[in-house]
């Protein structure tokens, strides 16, 4: 796909990504953490309900997005929407680095309430604060739909 064919993908598809991601983490994770903590893990009031819990809450989702991010272009909720998520410079896959920044660039984003998250809304590149202190973009097909509608001439 060539730059021509893609644009900036929007706050709500992004959101939408987003949701998808987060249900597929709790379909994974939480019969798992339900099976070493039992029914109880629901209700836990701390952070951290023990090691097995930081390694599937906590790091496997780090580990995850940066390796998709990098081998992939997209989380399986961005590409189940047919979002890419590249370099905003060259426009290719972003590096382990780049990937890494991001994510930690997600905290910037989120701890003013939210304000760089909602700021895909407002900007002209549809960039978070997270995708400008990262330098990417998330792009898709300006051609998304099925095969035009075509009625034969009567």
């Amino acid at each position: 796909m060539d730059e021509l064919d893609v644009e900036y993908a929007g706050f709500w598809v992004r959101v939408g990504a987003t949701v998808i991601d987060t249900l597929l983490l709790m379909v994974i994770s939480y019969p798992i953490l339900i099976s070493i903590y039992g029914w109880e893990y629901l209700g836990f009031e701390k952070i951290v309900a023990g090691p097995a819990d930081l390694l599937i809450t906590w790091i496997f989702p780090v580990v995850a997005a940066i390796w998709f991010w990098s081998q992939k272009q997209a989380t399986p909720g961005k590409s189940a929407l047919s979002l890419r998520i590249l370099d905003a410079d060259s426009g290719k896959s972003l590096s382990i680095a780049q990937s890494l920044g991001r994510y930690l660039a997600y905290f910037i984003s989120i701890i003013p309430m939210g304000l760089g998250l909602i700021w895909v809304g407002l900007d002209r590149k549809k960039q978070g604060w997270h995708d400008k202190l990262a330098r990417t973009v998330v792009v898709r097909a300006k051609k998304r739909g099925p095969e035009p509608v075509r009625f034969p001439k009567a």
